[in-house]
């Protein structure tokens, strides 16, 4: 297959907006992407003087944004969202209006590839910060399809990618209904306790980073807690030596809980697998009081909308939201009988059993997708 700068796809790029300083702008930045789904999640509504700086580049409805910073993470999506201002989005994104005899989603699933993120990777400057400029994305090449085989293939990853979304969005559901029973259960509970009251651990992942192996005992990050469980799909891993001696700051055992506490924070997990690993400083650890209280209870505990509300407002920062750890001890939850905990834990066991069907559905799709990008992209 010919291949075929990205540039020469797309218009050459627009300039950066001008505007009244009362004027009103609906801005997407980097953090509005969600970088798993490929998607944006929503925007913020400034006067054009109040803005962020970085509040400056145009876009319009099915360009393709990509984000100029940390392309590992590959942050991509279609503008798609019709907004009551003047849209824009962060000076962070290369933003790609395709040509008319192009279809923008197959320059968003290109743009998808491992071959297109280890182009750009391969050409990122900045060691704690690796980034890419415009003229790199427009420069990475392609697959140079023909219309017609850029809409088949466009149809055949949709096709994927929607079966995806259907069961993501039925598992929303069930998370709402456990929600929904835990708020039901223990609403009007009068039994509250902090974190330190019901955990006798309360710390986070190695602040130093170690010396990471080609193989070995994974270390995972914030992004192995998904859909509020613990995933163990790692690119770093350390040696046994390493783990030994990180073992004693966290001494993990089957029914520990973890908390994702920068970035997409506030979501547990609990570990269900005596299987060996360790984590970053970005993951707080809790090691819960096996008498006072049950694991899976205290995982929909923290999820309840009044711990989450807790969350909210104890987070720091600007740029980098962060939850502290001590202002995770400080969270009350209602703390009932052990019965009425594992009343609770049993209802939530027979829910994960429709999302586990679930998660083997999605696995088996991502699989299928990504078996359909490597043909078409290699």
């Amino acid at each position: 297959m010919d291949k075929i700068l990205l540039g020469d796809l797309c218009l050459p790029a627009s300039k950066n907006i001008k505007l009244a300083s009362t004027d009103l702008i609906d801005y997407v930045d980097i953090s509005s992407v969600d970088n798993q789904a490929k998607f944006i999640t929503g925007y913020t509504t400034y006067e054009y003087q109040d803005a962020p700086s970085r509040a400056r580049k145009s876009v319009s409805i099915g360009d393709v944004i990509i984000s100029t910073v940390r392309p590992n993470l590959n942050a991509v999506a279609v503008f798609d969202i019709t907004t009551p201002n003047t849209p824009v989005v962060s000076t962070g994104f290369c933003v790609l209006s395709c040509r008319d005899d192009v279809n923008p989603r197959y320059v968003y699933y290109a743009c998808q590839s491992r071959e297109f993120i280890r182009q750009l990777v391969s050409q990122a400057t900045g060691a704690s910060y690796p980034a890419v400029n415009d003229k790199i994305i427009r420069n990475a090449l392609i697959p140079n399809y023909t219309l017609s085989s850029q809409n088949f293939i466009c149809d055949q990853l949709d096709s994927v990618q929607n079966l995806i979304n259907i069961k993501k969005k039925e598992n929303k559901i069930f998370n709402e209904t456990i929600k929904a029973r835990f708020v039901e259960m223990f609403g009007d509970e009068k039994n509250l306790m902090t974190m330190s009251d019901i955990c006798s651990i309360i710390t986070d992942g190695t602040h130093q980073p170690p010396k990471f192996k080609e193989a070995g005992i994974p270390f995972i990050f914030v992004s192995n807690i998904t859909g509020d469980r613990v995933t163990y799909d790692a690119e770093k891993f350390i040696d046994q030596d390493t783990y030994d001696e990180l073992i004693k700051r966290t001494p993990i055992e089957i029914g520990d809980v973890l908390l994702s506490t920068v970035g997409s924070y506030g979501h547990p997990a609990v570990v269900k697998s005596d299987k060996k690993f360790l984590f970053q400083r970005h993951i707080a650890y809790l090691k819960p009081k096996r008498e006072v209280i049950d694991s899976d209870y205290l995982h929909g505990a923290i999820l309840s909308p009044d711990a989450q509300r807790q969350i909210e407002e104890g987070v720091k920062g600007i740029a980098q939201k962060t939850l502290n750890l001590s202002e995770i001890k400080k969270i009350r939850i209602p703390v009932p009988g052990m019965n009425r905990q594992k009343e609770f834990s049993a209802f939530v066991a027979q829910v994960d059993k429709s999302k586990s069907v679930n998660d083997r559905i999605i696995d088996r799709l991502q699989k299928t997708k990504a078996s359909l990008m490597q043909e078409y992209f290699g």
